[in-house]
């Protein structure tokens, strides 16, 4: 043994890394994703992976609330958004991917916070209000829609996530669940997060005929078209300015939907060459689509691959979502033993 005496000044404290924040983010089951998702949601999550500690999801159950009359479908989307979220980025070794419905404890806890939440909250929720027509409309007017921010607040609170990305007009949802926490917290003296929004700045995506992208209104450009040629098709379809009827008229880029997937997609050279060619008629709009269609192909090509890759080995695809949700339900039994211990249940 050693005589020599180390001081105090020589002993070296070792350094504990900060704890993550927990962030938690989903993905509703509606069948295909199309682009307003990736620049909406998915873009922000490749980025927050490697930052947080993340949770993110397939939400079949929410899903079910608008595909109750078709549940056949529910369960190849939510396999399609698993294959799709890996291969635009979502790295399952940085992050617990998972299936909502292959974690049932969302669902206790939705129990419990449903009985603890006045209607009066839930009737005041904007989107509620204003989509009551056209929920009635399509005979998807029923409980699950109206008690979704509960579930909502349940994904959330289940994994003690203190951060949830969202935009500025998604907010006010988020503070429903804020509210729902914060009654548990009070009636019980627990002590679940408070989950705050992580603001995050949404480009504005239209459909293909410049109206809000909608599947109703069968203007999507899909994440991930099925072929290049698929691709170019839904690009073809675009409208433009309407003040170009003939090839030699001049036209204004801001006004053209084509411009706008530009601004997204485009090398700021491209965007200087479509701006001036547009306002020049130098170029005409054909020309337009098919330098975007290109510019589409070199994001969308490895992804598509990908994906077909997952989808045409469904052992691989059915292992990477069994461990998640495996992963994601040990975190949520947790969750489930200290709220159960706060109410002395």
């Amino acid at each position: 043994m050693s005589d020599v005496v180390t001081s105090a000044s020589d002993v070296v404290t070792p350094v504990v890394p900060a704890r993550k924040q927990r962030v938690m983010s989903g993905m509703r089951v509606t069948g295909r994703l199309h682009i307003g998702h990736y620049f909406g949601a998915l873009q922000n999550w490749v980025s927050l992976q490697n930052d947080y500690e993340c949770f993110f999801g397939a939400m079949d159950w929410h899903g079910m609330t608008t595909a109750y009359k078709s549940p056949k479908e529910i369960a190849p989307w939510t396999r399609e958004m698993i294959a799709e979220f890996i291969a635009w980025g979502v790295d399952p070794e940085k992050c617990t991917l998972f299936v909502q419905s292959q974690v049932p404890e969302h669902i206790e806890l939705f129990m419990i916070f449903m009985n603890l939440t006045p209607m009066g909250w839930l009737e005041r929720v904007n989107t509620w209000k204003d989509a009551v027509e056209e929920m009635k409309a399509n005979d998807t007017h029923n409980l699950g829609r109206f008690a979704y921010p509960v579930l909502q607040a349940a994904d959330i609170a289940i994994y003690r996530a203190q951060k949830v990305p969202v935009g500025q007009d998604q907010v006010s949802h988020l503070e429903i669940s804020r509210e729902i926490v914060r009654r548990f917290n009070h009636l019980y003296k627990a002590k679940l997060p408070e989950m705050t929004p992580m603001l995050t700045e949404i480009p504005l995506v239209t459909g293909l005929d410049g109206r809000k992208m909608s599947k109703s209104y069968g203007n999507t450009l899909y994440l991930t078209e099925d072929s290049e040629k698929d691709l170019k098709k839904k690009v073809n379809m675009m409208v433009t300015d309407p003040s170009r009827v003939r090839r030699e008229d001049v036209g204004e880029p801001t006004k053209c939907s084509v411009y706008g997937y530009h601004k997204l997609y485009s090398t700021a050279e491209d965007l200087q060459w479509v701006e001036a060619g547009c306002r020049s008629a130098g170029i005409g709009c054909g020309d337009c689509k098919g330098r975007l269609a290109q510019n589409l192909e070199k994001i969308s090509a490895e992804p598509r691959e990908k994906k077909k890759e997952l989808l045409n080995n469904p052992t691989q695809l059915d292992s990477i979502i069994a461990a998640g949700s495996a992963k994601a339900r040990k975190e949520a039994q947790k969750t489930l033993d200290i709220v159960r211990s706060s109410m002395k249940w």
